[in-house]
């Protein structure tokens, strides 16, 4: 998922990359192709995590994980970091997600449960300002039930925000019919991926989808 979604990210395009597998991105950018990272406490140009023991306990990503500074790296204020974000200076931001409605509605930060423990983080942010929405997602939950359905259940994150996503099945655009399928999965059909959709699916791929 995160290898197909690093194919869609331009050349010289500002990123922010969510915690979990959107942060694997960065590996798959294909050789040659420049992407300047953005994470909100405040880095512009953040390389990938070092080798163990050689890194610095204070260059960290926003996910509290070690990271390293690509030559014309930038540090600010947690401030203008987000006036970053809100201002509609980044190109893309990939986030995982727990719901996505078929409007393109996100859910990903809780899910409204009395012992839920609320940690939206910097996504409501980068969902309002940043120009293109990637998600990356597993197809179903663990017990099998759709996470891309008609209406989240959830507390939202965003309203209509989501332009692409990237499951273990397919790949899936956010159009103003619905879900559209761009691609399949190896060896997945078209039926199989409905089966574990909670809202229509519009063929649409050039794969026989």
């Amino acid at each position: 998922m995160a290898q197909r979604c690093a194919l869609d990210i331009q050349n010289g395009s500002y990123v922010n990359l969510g915690i979990g597998i959107p942060e694997r991105v960065a590996a798959y950018v294909p050789q040659g192709r420049e992407v300047i990272y953005h994470t909100e406490n405040g880095m512009l140009g953040m390389g990938p995590p070092p080798e163990p023991g050689t890194g610095d306990p204070e260059l960290i990503n926003a996910g509290k994980q070690q990271v390293t500074a690509n030559p014309g790296a930038a540090y600010f204020h947690h401030a203008d970091s987000f006036a970053m974000i809100r201002g509609g200076h980044l190109d893309v931001c990939v986030l995982g997600a727990l719901q996505v409605s078929e409007r393109g509605d996100l859910a990903n930060w809780s899910t409204g449960a009395p012992d839920a423990i609320p940690a939206v983080g910097g996504a409501m942010d980068l969902v309002a300002g940043v120009k293109t929405v990637y998600v990356i997602t597993q197809h179903t939950t663990r017990d099998g039930e759709p996470k891309l359905v008609e209406s989240c259940t959830f507390p939202l994150t965003g309203l209509g925000v989501v332009d692409r996503i990237y499951t273990d099945l397919a790949v899936i655009d956010v159009v103003e019919a619905g879900f559209q399928v761009v691609e399949l999965s190896p060896g997945v059909s078209f039926e199989s991926v409905q089966e574990r959709t909670g809202a229509k699916l519009i063929p649409g791929g050039t794969d026989g989808s």
